[in-house]
């Protein structure tokens, strides 16, 4: 058995969707598909629930995003007395009842229980094109089989309860192909969780765990996995073959191929992970696997780039030039926690501790004031962490030459910046 991730950008419109079906055509035996929404609904999603949440109108963002997936409706159902009429309209009504009702105190809860229905719209549209096409598939809701608990936006898996509900209802039986959400899940109380940013691959990974799949495969718009993303450099080189450890190593630092939370549960039962391109589904990608453990999986003389973008770099230092000790560091990493903000990097000096952190403005904001009470604070944003594993002193002048440079890492296999 093998499960299968698709992206957004692999069901971003109805010719993404019929290519998604020729892929498995591709295909024999029993495969789980996991579908995130498509395209930017998920960015158009959060533009609504900040509408909902702050009292403006937001019935020109929704009736946007309805009509989007309406035309990818008609375009792939000429028949309309198919059931993906009837189902996507069941769902609309419910997401258009939920924005009736006024909205909690707790942001990021109205973000999971809205943000959501991204995910089942694509799921039912996809799953009702590959019955159309002769598929024989079952839509499965994966909220009844990922239990979580209920830090919203960001949640932790119940993995004794998931992987029961998991083998329980992932069943095949006569079906080929199940096909479900990524991202979402479901707490005890069965409200709608999601795994954070990106969390499709998670929850592909999750499956694979539980059901003991021979490989899992995440389709891409690349054919595999660069030492830099295509979007913001030329000069590329593809691996063929990347280590769970450096795997782990390069999603920690932000590489976006692959969610930093995805590897462990593949490692764990050596599962390898296949990074394939959509477009070019021939090709044979790379390969995440232990098999290279032993040499690291790529060629060390082979720079990797990984950049983050839209950081906040915080300093903080006692109001009385007193050293930061541990008790201080303790209170602060408390507050981290509190407002679930990340530490990408931190530094510290004798009267100051300074940590990058992704601008997630509603939480960075509370994180802000409640620090300001206690320390002094400064704070740069619009700041860019760069990271070069395996590098090189060429390639450190390539990536910070004319740009400001205020904080600097080097240890023997990765050096990072925080640059403007």
């Amino acid at each position: 058995m093998k499960v299968f991730k698709f992206g957004g950008a692999s069901v971003s419109n109805a010719k993404s969707i019929i290519n998604l079906s020729d892929i498995l055509k591709k295909y024999n035996g029993s495969i789980i598909v996991v579908v995130s929404a498509m395209g930017k609904t998920t960015r158009q999603m959060e533009q609504i629930v900040d509408e909902y949440f702050t009292n403006r109108s937001f019935y020109e963002s929704l009736n946007t995003l309805l009509n989007i997936h309406e035309k990818l409706i008609f375009e792939l159902f000429k028949d309309e007395k198919s059931n993906i009429y009837t189902d996507f309209k069941l769902l609309t009504q419910s997401l258009q009842d939920k924005l009736r009702i006024k909205p909690s105190t707790n942001y990021d809860y109205e973000y999971d229980q809205i943000v959501a229905f991204g995910e089942l719209f694509s799921t039912r549209i996809v799953e009702a094109y590959l019955c159309q096409r002769g598929f024989n598939s079952k839509w499965v809701d994966i909220r009844e089989s990922i239990k979580t608990d209920s830090i919203y936006r960001d949640a932790r898996i119940n993995w004794s309860l998931s992987e029961k509900l998991i083998k329980e209802n992932f069943v095949f039986q006569n079906h080929q192909i199940l096909l479900t959400q990524g991202f979402i899940a479901s707490n005890e109380k069965n409200r709608t969780t999601t795994l954070g940013i990106e969390g499709s691959d998670f929850s592909a990974a999750i499956l694979a765990y539980a059901l003991d799949a021979t490989e899992m495969v995440v389709w891409k718009d690349v054919p595999g996995f660069y030492n830099s993303d295509p979007k913001l450099f030329t000069k590329l080189v593809k691996l063929n073959a990347v280590s769970f450890h450096e795997a782990v190593e390069l999603a920690y630092y932000g590489a976006k191929i692959i969610h930093p939370k995805t590897i462990k549960p593949l490692q764990n039962k050596n599962i390898p992970l296949y990074v394939k391109s959509f477009k070019e589904p021939e090709t044979s990608g790379t390969v995440i696997s232990r098999s290279t453990e032993n040499k690291c999986g790529l060629d060390p003389e082979v720079p990797i780039f990984i950049t983050k973008n839209n950081q906040v770099l915080i300093s903080i230092a006692p109001h009385d030039f007193s050293f930061i000790a541990e008790d201080n560091l303790s209170a602060i990493f408390a507050l981290l926690a509190h407002y679930r903000v990340k530490v990408n990097l931190m530094q510290n000096s004798a009267i100051s501790f300074s940590i990058c952190v992704d601008n997630i403005k509603e939480r960075i904001e509370l994180l802000l004031e409640e620090l300001k009470s206690n320390y002094k604070v400064l704070y740069n944003n619009e700041l860019t962490l760069v990271t070069i594993r395996h590098y090189n002193q060429q390639t450190i002048d390539e990536l910070t030459n004319d740009r400001k440079i205020f904080i600097q890492q080097k240890s023997r296999h990765t050096v990072r910046f925080v640059v403007k």
